[in-house]
């Protein structure tokens, strides 16, 4: 076992040494930005965010800016971020953020909590990276590098909301700038040394402790999460490719619109359907429409 300590006098200097260049790593990066950059990161690149990121903090540099603003724009903005729903969540955030919150983003865990879309990771990665607060971070990177270097298992088990921020907070250092480099340099680990396939074990400041290499890399045997669902040809798509036509234009946009995108009758409508029920399009006497 990993002594309490021991993880975090390795992976915060190496931090300090390797950390990419990112927005929301940069001094006077706002909260706001933060936040919005949580959203957008979540089940998308890096490098397909941060053009999107600075886009939106150009067009929306605060909360209430984004606001005033339809939730529709929210939508049309995302672009091709994929899961839209967080577009929609983003912006109900903002609101509440204007209207409950002065317009400042807040840094109590439990208030970020109470704003829509925000869970358990993105109130915690909110308190500690824009605020500085001691609180553990956990995402799928960090639950990975915990696997490896203290469980000494291939991948991480099925995740647990409370396991996962124990394992994090027993290894959290005491002193705040510490703790907060911790958590976004095992995030960082796990993103570009520690990863899922072809970990580069020789690069890691933590070859020399990490319970799974000194085992000799035992494969997993616990129980795996199920493979994620194709997207090719999939609802999914078919909805980004509905989406897309509706952000494409100024006006509403009839059934029949949607014809070439997607070919069935009956699955169109499902399609259509599924997207005002998820409150990502409007249907009105003109037709389809974003919020």
């Amino acid at each position: 076992m990993t002594d309490a300590g021991e993880l975090a006098d390795l992976v915060v200097p190496w931090f300090a040494r390797n950390s990419r260049d990112l927005p929301w790593r940069r001094p006077g990066f706002s909260a706001w930005g933060t936040l919005v950059s949580e959203f957008m990161l979540q089940q998308t690149p890096v490098a397909r965010v941060v053009p999107r990121l600075l886009e939106w903090l150009e067009r929306w540099p605060t909360p209430a800016d984004l606001a005033a603003e339809a939730p529709g724009e929210a939508v049309r903005a995302w672009g091709r971020l994929g899961y839209p729903r967080r577009a929609l969540a983003l912006h109900a955030c903002a609101v509440a953020i204007a209207h409950q919150h002065g317009n400042r983003v807040p840094d109590d865990v439990d208030q970020l909590l109470a704003l829509p879309g925000v869970g358990a990771y993105t109130a915690r990665a909110v308190a500690s990276f824009a605020y500085g607060r001691r609180h553990p971070v956990v995402d799928t990177n960090v639950r990975r590098v915990l696997a490896r270097a203290v469980a000494g298992q291939a991948e991480p088990g099925p995740p647990s909301t409370r396991r996962d921020l124990e394992a994090m907070a027993i290894h959290l250092p005491d002193e705040l700038d510490d703790a907060r480099s911790f958590n976004a340099g095992t995030m960082e680990l796990g993103a570009i040394v520690c990863t899922a396939r072809s970990p580069r074990c020789g690069e890691c400041p933590l070859k020399e402790v990490c319970v799974w290499r000194l085992a000799g890399y035992p494969d997993y045997t616990g129980v795996r999460r199920a493979p994620q669902k194709q997207y090719e040809g999939s609802d999914r798509q078919a909805r980004g490719a509905v989406l897309a036509l509706l952000r494409e234009s100024a006006s509403p946009l009839a059934a029949d619109a949607f014809a070439a995108a997607v070919t069935d009758g009956e699955r169109r409508e499902r399609i259509l359907t599924g997207l005002i029920a998820d409150g990502l399009v409007v249907r009105d006497p003109a037709g389809f429409r974003l919020p």
